[in-house]
């Protein structure tokens, strides 16, 4: 599912998108999908689409955040959580290095 929403992520322009697997390093959840969007709209768009989507695979949204601030909008749907940042943040917070020691899902080749 994590490899899904990326794709989602990816159709609709989002950048630089990984996927961390946090199941060895974590219980808060196994996987974080972190994406740069272009800015608050895009991010919005993003987010929206991956929750209508995933509803309509019958996965339910549990929490959404910043969404009306749109610079980092969190989508947590349990065992997946998807971070959209906008450059900036995406570059100030480096998630990716804060959970360094997550492995990296090549996610495009899939």
């Amino acid at each position: 599912m994590a490899i899904k929403f990326a794709k989602l992520a990816d159709k609709k322009k989002a950048d630089d998108i990984i996927i961390l697997n946090l199941k060895k390093i974590t219980f808060i959840t196994d996987y974080f999908i972190v994406a740069t969007g272009m800015n608050k709209k895009h991010n919005q768009a993003i987010a929206m689409d991956l929750i209508e989507q995933a509803k309509a695979l019958g996965v339910a949204k549990l929490g959404l955040q910043g969404y009306e601030e749109g610079n980092w909008v969190l989508v947590d749907f349990g065992w997946v959580v998807i971070h959209l940042l906008n450059e900036q943040l995406r570059e100030f917070y480096n998630l990716e290095s804060i959970w360094g020691g997550a492995t990296k899902i090549n996610w495009k080749k899939k």
